[in-house]
């Protein structure tokens, strides 16, 4: 009999929920913010050398937040530039919040937003066949390497798109994180349906040095609190349980072995730390950042 478990984000609503919850959840976003504060002054340093105008390019933008800091970091080094954002994301909900996030902020003179209801995969396509062969000055892909068909024509595409100083920045889970763990051992009980792929940064350099391709890479550490996966019956904890197998309804529609084991895997070291009577889930990211 066929597993009545699908797969996540054939329930859009129900992913956007468990992805808000998640970022409440984890410090993910923190983590990222402090590479932005720390380490980003250092990628962006040469990528607009004597140019009135950079251009950045935005892959699977979300609703924005991260964006802005990347940005307010350019504007930084280039305080007298035009800089020229285009976004590629393909949630109408979530390029509406973008938007209102813009709106709202009040330090974003001689930024320029052009926004483009599409995939990565879409916005290549789009580009091909119109012909055009735009180069950007800054790329930047996080966490978006999951949703693509073929993640090293993708990569191998947006490189070639980088100016002679341009940096690729690409932010996925880390290869030493719980999802890793989970994923090694679970990917194939878990519904993916072609609309996600178990990918991690210890995925990525085999394939930049198969492309002959020149990284740094950084390791950002993060955690989750996953302590209300534990409680039967707990709304949260369903959610974040569907986000972290990628399964609509996970707690209600696993076989009861399958879950069984995930939830025991859950609260072992090779996913989580039990703290204070919390779980907390290993949520560490990996930085590329790829040279033209």
């Amino acid at each position: 009999m066929a597993s009545p478990m699908r797969n996540l984000l054939a329930d859009p609503d129900r992913y956007l929920q468990s992805f808000r919850l998640f970022l409440e959840r984890s410090t993910e976003h923190q983590s990222m913010q402090e590479f932005v504060e720390r380490q980003l002054p250092d990628v962006v340093a040469s990528i607009g050398n004597g140019k009135s105008t950079i251009n950045v390019l935005s892959v699977g933008g979300g609703a924005g937040e991260m964006d802005l800091q990347i940005l307010s970091k350019i504007r930084a080094r280039y305080p007298r530039a035009t800089i020229n954002n285009e976004v590629v994301e393909p949630s109408a909900d979530q390029i509406s919040k973008y938007k209102e996030r813009v709106a709202q902020a009040s330090n974003l003179e001689n930024i320029k937003f052009t926004w483009h209801k599409e995939t990565a995969n879409e916005y290549e396509s789009r580009m091909i066949a119109e012909n055009k062969t735009k180069k950007w000055d800054f790329i930047h892909m996080i966490q978006m390497l999951y949703y693509v068909k073929d993640i090293p024509a993708t990569v191998r595409y947006f490189h070639s798109l980088l100016e002679s100083q341009g940096k690729l920045l690409i932010i996925l889970v880390s290869g030493k994180s719980g999802w890793e763990t989970l994923w090694k051992k679970y990917g194939s009980s878990f519904p993916t349906e072609d609309l996600c792929s178990y990918v991690s940064s210890g995925d990525l350099p085999r394939m930049l040095d198969s492309a002959g391709l020149k990284y740094q890479l950084y390791e950002l550490q993060s955690h989750m609190d996953i302590t209300s996966c534990f409680i039967e019956g707990d709304k949260d904890g369903e959610l974040l349980l569907d986000f972290l197998t990628e399964t609509l309804d996970f707690a209600k529609t696993a076989p009861p072995e399958l879950k069984r084991q995930v939830m025991e895997d859950l609260r072992k070291p090779g996913c989580s730390q039990n703290r204070d009577g919390k779980v907390f889930f290993n949520n560490n990211q990996g930085v590329m950042v790829i040279e033209p």
